[in-house]
């Protein structure tokens, strides 16, 4: 799977009595398909995902990948305490016919969470999971920043396939680049402008002869055209977790950024990554900074309360946090309002 761009890492709604509200979960990724992003992030940080219980997650991640569009590259966060429970939550999301899932390293018995007992952690999700494995490292919630020889040994295996680095600093990404650069290469399915190739858009295609297509006001059944594909050799994907330091990211040679602040203004994040991609340095640079304070202040400072109120005042459903998860105040919604007044979707 090619794993490049930019992501949408998805709140998780909730109606103010903090049920999951799967209708406008459902509402905001098919809003999401129809934006340039690469793909979103399901149960990540911004997800809440550990206030989530197993039920919960599965149904997210149902209910999302049913709205999704099928050129949307799909990533589960699936991490718990346990290998099993992972795999168990990994094996969901391949059901529901995910491309990728997104670990991050437990957190319960700190005192015990040696290097070696983090690469038996890894490698044996890995191991077991039907589905490609992203190394999530967010030292910020999960209290460990592994280390980038340990993320390099890593990379070593077969169905470990990239890494999302939340940490801050794009030091540790140009260091985790040059880290994994010995990992094995990958050949991955793309199409013919090399985008990602996923298995819902040749399952779709697999399993209908026929396509329904307008044409100047008329449907008609006409036949599936076949999806044009070739192949495209990659090496280990470093994507950073931090839109203030998602150009020097890239710079430093990420290859895109799963990001809370594209949940609710992926067209801005998209803009910088676009830029980069055009090789327009300076473009990249002014579209970096129209972002970087209001990124910084929103996500860095006020949180998922702060990203869910962005995501309602910028055409998404936000809604509430789960206790004991505060909401913005009235001053902090008008300084949200003020930050995001040039960078409406």
């Amino acid at each position: 799977m090619l794993i490049e761009g930019i992501f949408a890492a998805v709140p998780t709604p909730f109606y103010p009595d903090e049920r999951v509200y799967y209708r406008k979960l459902e509402a905001n990724i098919a809003h999401y398909s129809r934006t340039l992003l690469s793909g979103v992030l399901l149960l990540g940080s911004t997800g809440e995902a550990v206030m989530l219980d197993d039920s919960e997650s599965r149904e997210v991640l149902r209910v999302a990948a049913e709205a999704a569009a099928p050129e949307k590259v799909l990533i589960a966060g699936v991490a718990r305490e346990s290998v099993k429970a992972t795999v168990e939550l990994a094996e969901a999301a391949a059901q529901f016919r995910y491309d990728a899932v997104l670990v991050r390293t437990p957190t319960y018995f700190a005192s015990q969470r040696s290097a070696a007992a983090v690469l038996h952690y890894f490698r044996s999700v890995a191991d077991r999971s039907p589905l490609p494995v992203l190394i999530y490292n967010i030292p910020q919630c999960a209290p460990y920043n592994i280390p980038v020889e340990l993320v390099a040994e890593l990379a070593q295996h077969p169905n470990i396939i990239g890494i999302k680095d939340s940490s801050g600093s794009v030091e540790r990404i140009r260091a985790l680049v040059e880290g994994v650069k010995n990992a094995p290469r990958r050949t991955v399915t793309v199409t013919p402008v090399f985008e990602g190739v996923t298995g819902r858009m040749l399952t779709a295609k697999a399993g209908s002869g026929e396509a329904l297509v307008s044409i100047g006001g008329v449907t008609a059944n006409l036949p599936a055209t076949p999806i044009k594909t070739r192949t495209k050799e990659v090496g280990f994907p470093v994507l950073c977790g931090s839109t203030a330091m998602l150009l020097g990211s890239l710079e430093a040679g990420a290859a895109g950024g799963i990001l809370a602040f594209a949940s609710c203004a992926p067209q801005a994040c998209q803009e910088v990554y676009l830029a980069w991609k055009d090789r327009d340095f300076k473009l990249a640079a002014e579209k970096q900074q129209r972002i970087a304070d209001a990124s910084q202040r929103i996500v860095g400072q006020l949180g998922i309360s702060g990203v869910k109120y962005a995501c309602d005042f910028n055409g998404y459903y936000g809604g509430h946090t789960r206790a004991p998860l505060l909401p913005v105040s009235g001053a902090e919604k008008a300084e949200i309002e003020a930050l995001l007044a040039g960078i409406r979707n």
